[in-house]
């Protein structure tokens, strides 16, 4: 639509619809209880040359509203029933985009129209955040508190007013201003605060913990650039800063008076009594940013905090910056904003690792702090540390926010003064644990060496926990078998190859002295006998060809390193998996010392997604069909009744409406893929979509050599065998390969060249197209899901622990590939066995095959080794994937030995992808196989997963405003 001039140049008149508006749509004043204080008397200006003029027809309901804005007693009732109308809200939209604007009020184009929105959306959001925690404070509920280091939001102002239920009335109010509500919600850039299935879980939680009205807060960082904003170019992925801050974020709120000191480096001090005191150091300032995040269909709207770090104005060196020695004065300014610039800084360097520490420390401290206020406030005079884990839950999503543990301690010990006896015990029953991998290499350790550096009082701290831990171990299995005590020990300490605590080594000692035979006596013994003499053989210590002394290399030391995973065990009350087979390697496996000792701790917690995101909001067309054959629209809070729909599913008529609403879908995708790729496709061929952070273990690179061995099959073909064939495809790719992931980078090079080559031959035309989405994200997701038809979940089984863009697909009625992996195990029950594609090595398996290829035994499939050469022919172009082939070569050797098993899974993966072409010719049946994803997915609505852990894990109810 065309956009209208606009301009501010008058205010002589009073807008009492926007006043209406704010009255109304807000509520009085819950934390002054003054109503009169939003009666703000807005100007109205002629609009003469802007034509924004919207005419306010009074209702008879508003107009009661007006003559009671004086009449306490009254307002309360006309406010909880007043739902604003198009003009009462286009009022306001004027109001922001004249009086807040972010852009020139000049024009009113789409950037303006954008904020301007969002603004007044946000006004609602602040006052039902106010009354939501008012309410809270009063009522001095037990609450949770949700870390993470990730939120992937995606865009917030569709869904903050669908959740609202205002969709129409904005879509409405925005036309009359001349705009359509999707081309202003585009403006909206996504919120560069995560990457993967780590922040978009953390964000979902949020959504179901506010649309259940369970007291819960999420705690973050606002990070200024993000991860990265990928480009594709010819040499692959391009990484660039995230731009997302750029033009400012509507949707979140300054507190400019709440903000915490965080400490670095420094050093500890003893006091009275044995107190302890961290001073010196570093210091900086967290600043809190709130975005709300409002509930569905409730007034319930609660809190994401974010902390932003700068330096405190007493800490700039005023002196250096006047007398010129500016790059002084500015580098402790630099060194405490740039702690929340980027999203996993690049760890190779010190100063990276150093970066990332601190920015764990600084989510920790901060929101430890902040929580801590929140409970003595709510308190009163009279604080009762001991019910401290009565009234909060920390949730620990990840090893990120591991130091919530040693810092609760602190801030309790140094700063509460409690005993340690107390301070350890309201520790142990405050914070949980979500552990999300069973890869080695993702269960953070960190240098022992760098944390006392950085945070000596937290080592400290942490070396108390783990002799409290391995004396908790020897009273559990007693010092009678001392080599698998020590065994115990090793895998069970916080502190890796650190020498035991004084009082440990003692006891181990005496135990020791009362053995039979010392075990160290008898090596010595040992080695004194067996010790030749000089006589007995003069090339002792001697190279006896050159005559050269030889000397023997120690053994090189280990790291001493700080297991963050096994101290979020030790520390904390409860540990989830995300998936049950996940929660059982969990179990059996990555902590199974620990489960043989606590087993009570361990519990599941399969994820779940939004089915307000994923698929009311994102796809309307299904959602309608939806709650036609339901009956009933509450299947958006209540996923259960999606099984209603597997008494429909071969229902012609449903199917009909089903295939239609598919294709509806495409359509923009296709549209979407042509703009972002410039690739054009051919909507009725099968969409095949795998969009996920590229790693290894995903198999991206298993999906791609698929498709390689699908073109050269192709081109061995004349036109009419490869109609008959293959069934036309369109397969997309999307994801982020980390900055310095080597391999990774080449995966996502491989693809697009691929895709270069494939994409424009001209013999095969439509029947095959490979597209890499470029920088995929929420928004981009919310396009491709609902068109997607055949999705990839690949994993090496074993890997992956649980996904939730495989929730996403089959709410969304697609259909999967996949092993028997994290969630995939459970959607294959629910969907039904016939209804899901599987293949591949289960997880049981894996350990004993990676064996045989040690030993040599491994024979690959000749399609595989075909595939390899086809690539190595230089047909995809001149770029040299000698290594990326190689990695799936050799028996044994880092970057070799195909560690996750794509050429063991690879004919069973070909073969699997036999019977997806043969299921897409009977339409009939690809269609009902849709309508049973959807109606099994009822399984995996992160409400489901919000109640489990309110229940389980932190003891919390719902609680409703009045």
């Amino acid at each position: 639509m065309a956009t209208l001039p606009f301009s501010a140049t008058s205010a002589q008149s009073m807008s009492i619809s926007h006043s209406k508006f704010i009255l109304g749509f807000m509520g009085f004043n819950r934390i002054t209880h003054s109503p009169e204080l939003f009666l703000i008397r807005t100007p109205r200006s002629s609009y003469s040359r802007r034509k924004l003029s919207v005419k306010n027809v009074a209702s008879n309901q508003k107009q009661k509203l007006k003559d009671s804005v004086t009449q306490e007693e009254g307002i309360a009732g006309d406010l909880d029933t007043f739902i604003p109308d198009s003009a009462s809200i286009a009022s306001s939209i004027k109001y922001h985009a004249e009086f807040t604007p972010s852009f020139s009020t000049e024009q009113f184009k789409l950037p303006n129209a954008y904020f301007a929105t969002a603004e007044s959306v946000r006004d609602t959001l602040i006052i039902n955040w106010n009354a939501t925690y008012d309410y809270y404070e009063k009522m001095n509920v037990k609450q949770a508190y949700y870390l993470s280091m990730e939120y992937l939001q995606g865009r917030a102002l569709l869904n903050a007013i669908g959740n609202l239920e205002l969709s129409g009335a904005y879509a409405e109010a925005l036309r009359k201003l001349g705009h359509d509500l999707e081309d202003v919600a585009r403006q909206e850039p996504d919120a560069a605060l995560g990457n993967g299935g780590l922040g978009r879980l953390a964000s979902c939680f949020l959504d179901s913990l506010a649309t259940l009205n369970y007291p819960a807060w999420g705690y973050g960082l606002r990070y200024k650039y993000g991860l990265f904003k990928q480009h594709i170019t010819k040499d692959g992925q391009e990484e660039v800063a995230e731009s997302w801050l750029e033009m400012g974020n509507p949707w979140e709120i300054v507190r400019n008076d709440v903000s915490y000191p965080v400490k670095f480096y420094g050093e500890v001090t003893s006091g009275a009594g044995g107190s302890k005191q961290w001073v010196g150091g570093e210091n900086v300032v967290a600043l809190a940013y709130d975005v709300p995040i409002p509930g569905y269909k409730t007034k319930t709207t609660i809190n994401l905090r974010l902390w932003s770090t700068k330096l405190a104005p007493e800490e700039f060196d005023l002196r250096a910056f006047n007398s010129g020695d500016h790059a002084k004065a500015y580098a402790a300014m630099k060194n405490a904003e740039k702690i929340c610039y980027i999203l996993y800084p690049g760890d190779e360097s010190l100063e990276g690792k150093t970066l990332r520490l601190k920015q764990q420390y600084t989510l920790c401290s901060a929101s430890l702090q902040d929580i801590i206020a929140r409970f003595e406030r709510r308190s009163g005079e009279r604080v009762k540390w001991k019910n401290f884990p009565e009234k909060v839950a920390v949730q620990m999503n990840d090893t990120h926010p591991t130091l919530c543990i040693p810092e609760l301690i602190r801030i309790l010990m140094d700063v509460k003064g409690l005993s340690w006896k107390e301070a350890w015990d309201i520790t142990q029953r405050t914070v949980a644990y979500t552990n999300h991998t069973v890869l080695p290499e993702a269960l953070e350790k960190w240098s022992l060496e760098l944390m006392q550096e950085l945070l000596p009082r937290h080592v400290e701290i942490i070396r108390r926990i783990d002799e409290e831990l391995v004396h908790t171990i020897i009273a559990e299995y007693g010092t009678e078998d001392l080599d698998m005590l020590k065994q115990k020990v090793k895998q069970m300490r916080i502190l890796d190859n650190v020498e035991l605590p004084d009082s440990v080594a003692e006891l181990l000692s005496k135990s020791e002295e009362n053995s039979a035979v010392d075990p160290a006596e008898e090596v010595k013994s040992s080695v004194e006998e067996n010790k030749p003499t000089a006589e007995e053989d003069e090339s002792v210590g001697l190279d006896t060809e050159n005559k050269k002394e030889v000397t023997v290399d120690e053994a090189p030391k280990l790291p001493k390193v700080v297991r963050m995973a096994n101290l979020c065990v030790a520390g904390g009350y409860a540990v989830n998996g995300v998936a049950e087979i996940h929660s059982e390697i969990v179990k059996s496996e990555v902590f199974n010392e620990f489960y043989k000792l606590w087993p009570e701790k361990f519990q599941n917690k399969t994820n779940g997604v939004t089915p307000r995101r994923w698929i009311r909001f994102c796809n309307p067309g299904l959602s309608k069909i939806i709650t036609k054959w339901i009956g009933t629209e509450n299947w958006v809070v209540d996923t259960e009744k999606l099984v209603t729909l597997r008494k429909f599913s071969d229902n012609e008529e449903l199917q009909s409406e089903w295939r239609e609403a598919k294709r509806r879908n495409k359509i923009k995708v296709a549209s979407f893929l042509k703009e972002k790729t410039g690739y054009f496709v051919d909507p009725d061929a099968m969409f095949d979509v795998q969009v996920k952070r590229i790693h290894e273990y995903k198999r991206q690179l298993l999906n791609i050599m698929g498709i390689v061995y699908r073109y050269k099959k192709m081109k061995e073909m004349s036109l009419e065998e490869r109609k008959i064939k293959f069934v036309p495809r369109v397969c997309i790719f999307g994801g982020k390969a980390f900055a310095t992931y080597v391999q990774a980078k080449r995966i996502v090079k491989f693809i697009t060249d691929v895709g270069a080559t494939v994409n424009h031959d001209p013999e095969i035309g439509d029947l095959l197209k490979v597209v890499f989405v470029p920088d995929y994200n929420v928004s981009v997701a919310e396009v491709l899901i609902p068109g997607s038809e055949l999705s990839q979940h690949v994993s090496t089984a074993g890997m992956e622990a649980s996904g939730t863009s495989n929730m996403k697909f089959a709410m969304n009625g697609c259909i999967q590939i996949g092993t028997l992996d994290g969630a995939n195990v459970e959607i294959r029950q629910e969907v039904g066995e016939d209804n899901f594609f599987l293949f591949g090595a289960q997880a049981h398996e894996i350990a004993g095959l990676r064996k045989e290829r040690s030993e040599g035994k491994f024979v690959p499939d000749p399609r595989f080794e075909e595939v390899k050469a086809f690539v190595r022919s230089g047909v995809f172009g001149p770029y040299n994937y000698e290594e990326l082939m190689g990695s799936l070569e050799g028996n044994e050797g880092y970057g070799r030995a195909d560690y996750f098993l794509v050429g063991k899974d690879f004919p069973s993966y070909i073969e699997c992808q036999k019977k997806v072409d043969e299921a897409y010719r009977d339409q009939k049946r690809w269609t009902k196989m849709s309508i049973l994803n959807t109606a099994g997915s009822f399984k995996f609505s992160s409400d489901r997963t919000i109640h489990e852990y309110a229940r389980d894990i932190w003891g919390i109810e719902p609680v409703v405003l009045p």
